[in-house]
């Protein structure tokens, strides 16, 4: 079954490549402390304003020396220098360096003139003024050059980057006290439902606890966006129209839970129609089929379905990207790889599929994948079980054990 044979459900990637062409950056650039900026998005390039390292240095504690000094053919013979000073880092050596003399040099001292080469102290044999080299160094043994790590003007991070705490240091040696960044996406989320109850109230036969609102407030905290926390709305049409307008006036993205299927009680698509535009309303996706995307008059727009697995998926599947573009962030494809399943598992072709999976490496050192059971969209410990999507494509059918399949590990954002 192809895709066309889906009748007026859009396929996953359609969706995500409409998304994309439909959205811009809506986040200004603002400035902000180094200190401050872990996970914020990179609003220019950064280009390198000086060499890293900034000067020739000891990798090692040991003896400078000048490599030519060494009469390298008389290998039989140890190898014996005179000491004539000390560099320490921070305190270089100043004079000069007779031949046949080395220095005694610190980790990242600077390397004095006329010297190219460090051996580290644990080859050397000190007696009074002689020292004797136990091992016959190469020639840049144990030396950092400059820029050998970072040159001058490089591009060390480009516009869109994601700032992670393996960047700050690195931006810390270049000496930048500040940084351009692109502020906050402001993201207003709310549930939807008369059968909804909040943490801590009693439940009457038929109610549930608001569980979809804490799984996207869990997941855009790590997203460095700004949430704004509407709560749950009732399942009345006025209601629900003075929320949304409420959020648009707030937020640069509107979320909600639950209201975009096809029940009498469900208003939110006649909602969104009204204040705004619907680009798609279902998709071949499971789970997930009834979600949202339009615009309202000042905001995006991304309306999930009201079973917990299914909110969440498609929040992280479909939302996600499309919020990352809103910020400015540079967006990349999923990891995805090939793993062997170690079950049976059932699939109808007509919607790519994606199963909850627990992968790992087997005594083989294959990659293997199993499922975690039960894959209903309310059975939320599918979730917590498992540490990957078994991505299963549109037209395929049920999987046997032994086959290949696709795996989509988590990332930050869930695990």
């Amino acid at each position: 079954m192809g895709c066309c044979d889906v009748k007026g459900l859009m396929p996953i990637d359609l969706a995500l490549t409409k998304m994309q062409a439909e959205l811009t950056n809506v986040c200004q650039s603002i400035t902000l402390p180094l200190s401050q900026a872990l996970g914020a998005v990179l609003a220019q390039d950064i280009l390198s304003p000086l060499n890293v390292p900034p000067f020739n240095n000891s990798a090692m504690d040991g003896y400078a020396l000048s490599h030519a000094d060494l009469n390298i053919c008389s290998c039989e013979q140890p190898i014996v220098l005179k000491e004539v000073g000390c560099a320490l880092a921070g305190s270089p050596y100043i004079g000069d360096i007779p031949r046949g003399c080395c220095v005694r040099i610190m980790t990242g001292a600077v390397l004095p003139t006329g010297v190219d080469t460090v051996v580290m102290q644990e080859q050397v044999s000190v007696s009074e003024e002689q020292l004797t080299f136990t091992r016959s160094p190469k020639f840049g043994d144990n030396v950092r050059l400059v820029g050998e790590d970072v040159m001058f003007e490089q591009r060390v991070l480009k516009q869109g980057h994601r700032l992670t705490p393996r960047d700050i240091p690195l931006l810390a040696s270049l000496g930048l006290e500040t940084l351009q960044v692109f502020r906050k996406l402001k993201v207003a989320v709310l549930s939807s439902g008369d059968e909804l109850k909040s943490l801590g109230e009693p439940l009457n036969t038929g109610e549930l606890y608001d569980s979809n609102r804490y799984s996207m407030i869990a997941l855009l905290s790590r997203l460095n966006v700004e949430v704004i926390d509407l709560g749950i709305i009732k399942d009345d049409k006025s209601a629900l129209k003075e929320a949304f307008i409420k959020a648009d006036q707030q937020a640069d993205v509107v979320i909600s839970s639950g209201g975009v299927s096809v029940g009498e009680a469900d208003f939110i698509k006649a909602v969104l129609a009204e204040l705004g535009t619907i680009s798609f309303w279902k998709l071949a996706i499971k789970p997930g089929k009834p979600f949202a995307f339009g615009h309202l008059p000042n905001s995006v727009f991304f309306g999930l379905p009201g079973n917990p697995v299914s909110a969440l998926v498609t929040l992280y599947q479909l939302a996600v990207p499309a919020m990352e573009k809103l910020s400015g962030m540079a967006v990349k494809s999923a990891m995805r790889f090939t793993a062997i399943m170690q079950d049976d598992i059932r699939k109808k072709a007509g919607r790519t599929d994606f199963q909850r999976g627990l992968y790992f490496v087997d005594k083989a050192e294959q990659i293997v994948v199993q499922s975690t059971g039960k894959q209903g969209s309310g059975i939320f410990s599918s979730m917590c079980q498992s540490n990957c999507f078994i991505v299963l494509e549109q037209d395929r059918g049920n999987v046997m054990a032994g086959e290949r399949v696709t795996i989509e590990p988590y990332t930050h954002l869930l695990d």
